[in-house]
């Protein structure tokens, strides 16, 4: 796992890269033992059962008219394609914890954000915590720091109004509470 990462300032918005130059992972901790649960699984199950796979639909004879070994052979390289992922990613990997800087309470990676939605007018709530683009599920409430509105929160403080452009169009946001 990569222990050292640098924060580069790209004039658009911070990178974090690894000392090698190589795009660090962000996760959180719980992210990270997602990652090395699958990469688990991924090795010590799935491989072999799709090597068995292989074999049964070599036992059925002719491979150039053989569907059952193409699909196998061809779900063996998906496997295969997302191990060599996982542990890339897994070796890059910067833990975020969440905690406000010292200078002042400012968002962050890790950061649960309260905003209230000033575009609708109604000043709905809405709560997001900021992870990276390996964690992100909006459906949880989890958004990445390189989506339009993560990528707005970034560094700012409460009390601030951020305006993201979103696919829907423009939306407005004012950041109440940090957590």
């Amino acid at each position: 796992m990569a222990k050292k990462v640098v924060k580069k300032d790209s004039g658009i918005k911070d990178e974090f890269l690894t000392l090698d130059g190589k795009k660090a992972t962000l996760v959180t901790k719980e992210g990270l033992d997602k990652l090395v649960k699958e990469l688990a699984q991924l090795k010590n199950t799935r491989r072999k059962e799709v090597a068995a796979r292989i074999k049964e639909a070599i036992s059925y004879g002719d491979l150039s008219e053989n569907s059952e070994y193409e699909e196998a052979k061809n779900e063996q390289a998906f496997v295969e394609g997302r191990i060599l992922e996982l542990e890339e990613k897994i070796k890059t990997a910067k833990i975020i914890s969440g905690k406000a800087t010292k200078e002042g309470k400012t968002v962050q990676l890790g950061s649960t954000v309260h905003l209230q939605n000033i575009t609708k007018g109604k000043g709905e709530k809405e709560v997001y915590t900021l992870v990276g683009s390996e964690e992100a599920n909006p459906f949880e409430g989890k958004i990445s720091n390189e989506s339009p509105v993560g990528s707005a929160l970034l560094d700012k403080k409460v009390g601030d109004a951020i305006k993201a452009a979103v696919p829907a169009g423009s939306v407005e946001y004012k950041i109440m509470k940090l957590a």
